[in-house]
């Protein structure tokens, strides 16, 4: 791995660090084929708090999920006691990879090698024949030493977030900077708040591009009028202001006019917490690596990303409403469909940009790119993390 390190050209990340009037973005080997790839696994989503699921995803114990993070698979389970716990997935045996689907299961996850099984604590119980035929133990064998190793793992706004290489500061500490900026919206007793809906709750899109694009524009309200010009018309780019969150760990944009058109006449309940002084206010704002958050009066969005390679990005949107009634009744189904439509009309928008830029950046000609000093701060800030966190 120390060899590849020397691929980094670090006087290119370098001037990324610069203040924003002489800097340029990430150069074009971050987001082409080569061995940059292998850096970024280790030192961006190995070394870092990573999204990879949704709790309410697995609601039930056995619930289970198979998750790949840029080839390493990982299994998404919830326990007998309805924790949710992340595991490697591979058995301890011969490093067969356990479970390939999405699934429920009934007791245990079990290998389809030989049969080593392991409960949902990834406590190893049962391994057949091991010590011969019929017999399923061995003095010399230290079963409660080859369990399926578990995954540092938290929940936060429903979003289940992993920290592979277990180095990253603890989660608490790592998100406080963003929970204290948004204590003036929501307490945090309102988080317990969210619910996700079963109808128009979820969409993802495959994106033909390097998944840093899609954080790059959802930081910026720049190009709010020439690619969301009905968003444009409510929300206005001279309605936004820019987020760059210190320490490092998130950038976005805010709105001062969040008031969306929707022809039902029913309107969703509110964060208790939400001052009405800021009625109109929103953030969006992308925590890093892969999540990009939005946070209203009364809804809350999670567009987490999952990078497949270089060039392939799976987007995940989920949208949240505050209490059950709100999300899971026929009474708010109407509006329910206009926000989600909404969205997902935005988001789709973007979609074509980030795919220009993945295309784009097969131009030697191409300097990572030059920043407007005023409108680009966040985007510029999210730039600058990835290049620390590369040459750190």
């Amino acid at each position: 791995m120390s060899e590849i390190y020397n691929y980094i050209d670090e006087s290119k990340l370098s001037v990324v660090l610069k203040s924003i009037e002489d800097a340029h973005g990430l150069p074009n080997e971050c987001y082409l084929e080569g061995p940059y790839n292998k850096i970024e696994r280790k030192k961006i989503f190995e070394n870092n708090w990573v999204v990879v699921g949704t709790a309410s995803s697995i609601p039930e114990p056995g619930d289970t999920k198979s998750f790949n993070l840029l080839g390493i698979p990982l299994i998404l389970v919830r326990d007998n006691n309805y924790k949710v716990r992340v595991f490697h997935n591979v058995c301890s045996h011969r490093g067969y990879k356990l479970i390939n689907e999405d699934c429920h299961l009934r007791k245990v996850i079990k290998c389809p090698y030989h049969s080593w099984s392991y409960d949902f604590t990834g406590k190893l119980v049962a391994t057949p024949h091991i010590g011969g035929v019929n017999i399923h133990d061995h003095k010399d064998f230290k079963k409660d030493e080859s369990g399926l190793k578990e995954v540092r793992s938290t929940i936060w706004l429903d979003l289940i977030i992993v920290n592979i290489s277990e180095d990253a500061i603890s989660f608490k500490e790592y998100i406080k900077p963003l929970e204290k900026r948004w204590s003036k919206f929501i307490a945090k007793e309102d988080y317990d708040l969210i619910y996700h809906p079963k109808d128009y709750g979820y969409f993802n899109f495959e994106a033909k591009c390097n998944w840093k694009f899609a954080i790059e524009n959802f930081c910026e309200s720049y190009h709010l009028p020439f690619v969301h010009p009905n968003l444009n018309k409510y929300s206005k780019i001279d309605d936004h202001y820019h987020i760059q969150g210190l320490p490092n760990r998130f950038a976005g944009q805010g709105s001062l006019v969040y008031n969306p058109r929707f022809k039902s006449n029913k309107k969703f309940p509110n964060f208790p917490s939400w001052p009405s002084r800021k009625d109109k206010q929103a953030e969006y704002v992308a925590l890093f690596p892969n999540v990009m958050i939005g946070i209203h009066k009364d809804h809350y969005y999670a567009f987490w990303l999952e990078p497949i390679n270089h060039e392939k990005t799976l987007e995940h949107m989920e949208i949240y409403y505050v209490g059950k009634e709100a999300a899971l009744s026929n009474k708010y189904k109407n509006i329910r469909e206009e926000n989600f439509i909404q969205w997902k009309n935005i988001m789709t928008e973007d979609l074509d940009i980030i795919e220009g830029m993945q295309e784009g950046r097969n131009s030697p000609a191409y300097n990572g790119g030059n920043f407007s000093p005023v409108l680009d701060n966040p985007t510029h800030h999210f730039a600058k993390w990835v290049a620390s966190s590369l040459i750190n």
